[in-house]
């Protein structure tokens, strides 16, 4: 199962319709997860204190680990993320602390380090950029730190529009210019 992770807000989002090519282009079936749509109940000491404690137990059924189960499961992840004050929308950090579980996600090696645990072996990150100043090591590099880092996801693909916002950009080609890219990557990839 392809997991669809969409952190776009706006109605016409440009990432939107980019991840949405993507999808159609990979042609699987998929579950799409609305992150602006979700009840995140906040991590503040009472939230910790259960986590760990439902750690320590092994209770990972319990329903404040469905959103980990789901991701640990899937078989492809595609991640929607507008670039926002270089980085993404506060909403997909907040659901990257509900995923990320020690014995769901990853699990800590005997000398410290992390393990992966997930299923996936491909994540795609899917983003527009209003201008041309887009420093992969924030928004991106912290999702690809943490799928091949934690949760064992060696295989991380950034696709991306920028520049959508400048005066007199032809928006249009930009974002046909990705779609095409897109449908290259793929025609390549199936020889």
């Amino acid at each position: 199962m392809l997991l669809f992770i969409n952190s776009c807000t706006r109605k016409h989002s440009r990432t939107k319709r980019l991840a949405d090519y993507l999808i159609k282009t990979l042609d699987r079936p998929f579950v799409q997860l609305d992150i602006y749509n979700c009840d995140f109940e906040a991590s503040d000491e009472a939230f910790l204190s259960k986590r760990d404690q439902l750690i320590c137990q092994g209770a990972f059924e319990d329903p404040m680990f469905e959103y980990a189960r789901q991701f640990s499961e899937a078989d492809e992840i595609v991640i929607a993320a507008p670039f926002w004050d270089l980085s993404f929308p506060a909403v997909l950090k907040a659901y990257l602390e509900k995923i990320n579980v020690s014995g769901i996600t990853f699990r800590y090696t005997s000398e410290g380090m992390p393990e992966g645990l997930c299923k996936a072996k491909k994540l795609y990150y899917v983003t527009a950029a209003g201008g041309n100043f887009f420093p992969e090591s924030f928004g991106f590099g912290y999702i690809k730190a943490l799928a091949q880092n934690f949760y064992g996801i060696s295989d991380v693909e950034l696709i991306k529009a920028a520049g959508l916002d400048i005066e007199g950009a032809d928006v249009e080609s930009i974002l046909l210019d990705c779609e095409n890219d897109i449908r290259r990557r793929f025609r390549n990839k199936e020889k």
